[in-house]
């Protein structure tokens, strides 16, 4: 079975508690743990090394150890710190001058945490299976695709930048010593800390290996919160590859039945109509079973509303670009994906006038964590004699970038009987389910 390498934190220091016996070396600890970075090194216990591993001693069950002040939502609305608790090699090492803690585990390990963070317990076996596919599916691909990127040698460039323009977005390319990290960059993963139900267990066991392909090759298989009611493409959130699998389809079983929304009438219509999708729902009992508990301290997702004073947004856009814009005069939009998603708008400002995106970068720019989604229209209020709003208010649509599998769709596919086949080759056309190990 696979292993996989998984990052959890990046701090000065970390502190840490061993709970059973594990090997450094020929020596054997337990306990109350510390390492600090010192001069480009991971220094502990008197060690000063590039690397120090911590391996299980005894049987993997009966080991686990516990990280102090894990960061969970990193930059997002519900971002915060938490103990966790995890099995499997823990490896150290530094990263720009700060500890980076490595958990080193089988790959269906690591799967049933991440169903179990991504998801609540409670959902259907059939989402939860379907979810255990495409999770995997993501995985293995990522750690294919970072093989290929090592071995051609050039570094990876996450930006189409040009004059007037700043284009980047974010994958995890951006990791170069360990698979992927533990949050929401990449798959939420917090080890133990989120025990697996036996609905979950039962969930990755029977669908051990299972992965989707198209045309001989591993899916990159995407998911999202909520595609808002149509599915977005993956060259318009990432690099500029189409992938057959990943097509613009209604989340309803008239799934060819939709608006072209990359025009800009029809997106506006759509963005301020609630259209009837499986991601449209405020069915607790179905929310609760794909939303933890801080991720339901937001309740307006499929649409949403938010409002900024012109001095909150020149401040904000300023902060989170890092580009004095001056006074703002409109955001413009420039291309929009299948799903109605902006991967381009334009700044207009008093001092600058810029285009940014991807959808990432313009969630980013507009909000002190991120916007729902880029799928958007905006209102511009109050405008002055000198063609200057005083108040914008941004009416959107979904919740991430709405590529692949919606969860919160899903989960009500899972709610009205499909099997984890049919909610899978919903979201990912064409695709093969195959059995890989």
């Amino acid at each position: 079975m696979p292993q996989v390498s998984v990052g959890i934190m990046n701090e000065p220091a970390v502190d840490f508690v061993l709970n059973g016996r594990y090997k450094v070396g020929d020596a054997i600890v337990t306990g109350l743990q510390h390492a600090v970075a010192v001069d480009g090194k991971v220094s502990w216990n008197g060690y000063l090394e590039k690397e120090i591993s911590f391996v299980p001693a005894d049987d993997m069950e009966q080991c686990s150890f516990e990280l102090h002040d894990v960061t969970i939502g990193v930059n997002f609305h519900w971002e915060r710190k938490e103990n966790q608790l995890f099995r499997g090699v823990l490896k150290l090492i530094v990263e720009n001058g700060k500890v980076t803690t490595i958990n080193v585990l089988p790959v269906e390990d690591y799967l049933m945490s991440v169903i179990s963070s991504e998801m609540s317990a409670s959902a259907s076996l059939e989402l939860l299976k379907a979810h255990a596919v495409i999770s995997r599916s993501w995985l293995l691909a990522q750690i294919d695709k970072n093989k290929q990127i090592a071995a051609e040698g050039d570094e990876y460039v996450a930006e189409e930048s040009g004059e007037g323009e700043m284009i980047k977005w974010y994958d995890r390319e951006d990791h170069v010593n360990f698979d992927v990290c533990a949050d929401d960059h990449c798959q939420r993963y917090q080890g133990i800390t989120r025990e697996s139900t036996e609905k979950v267990r039962k969930a990755v066991t029977e669908t051990c290996g299972q992965v989707l392909t198209y045309d001989g090759n591993l899916c990159d298989a995407r998911f999202s919160k909520c595609c808002g009611g149509v599915f977005e493409l993956f060259e318009n959130c990432w690099e500029p590859n189409h992938y057959d699998y990943l097509i613009a389809r209604r989340d309803a079983d008239n799934e060819n039945e939709f608006p072209d929304l990359t025009k800009e009438q029809d997106a506006a219509e759509w963005i301020m109509s609630s259209p009837k999708a499986f991601c449209n729902t405020t069915d607790a009992n179905i929310l609760s079973q794909v939303l933890n508990n801080y991720d339901q301290e937001t309740a307006d997702f499929y649409r949403w509303r938010v409002e900024y004073t012109q001095d909150q947004i020149s401040t904000l856009i300023k902060e989170r670009s890092g580009i004095d814009f001056g006074r703002i005069i409109d955001l413009r939009p420039v291309a929009r994906g299948t799903s109605g998603r902006l991967y381009k708008m334009k700044i207009v400002g008093e001092k600058k006038t810029l285009t940014i995106g991807k959808e990432l970068e313009i969630r980013r720019v507009l909000s002190k964590s991120h916007l729902y989604s880029s799928a958007f229209i905006v209102e511009k209020h109050d405008v002055g004699t000198d063609g200057v709003p005083q108040k914008f208010v941004l009416r959107g649509a979904g919740w991430g970038h709405g590529v692949g599998l919606c969860q919160i769709g899903a989960a009500v596919m899972g709610e009205k009987g499909y099997s984890y086949k049919k909610i899978l080759l919903h979201y990912f056309a064409n695709a093969t389910i195959s059995k890989l190990y």
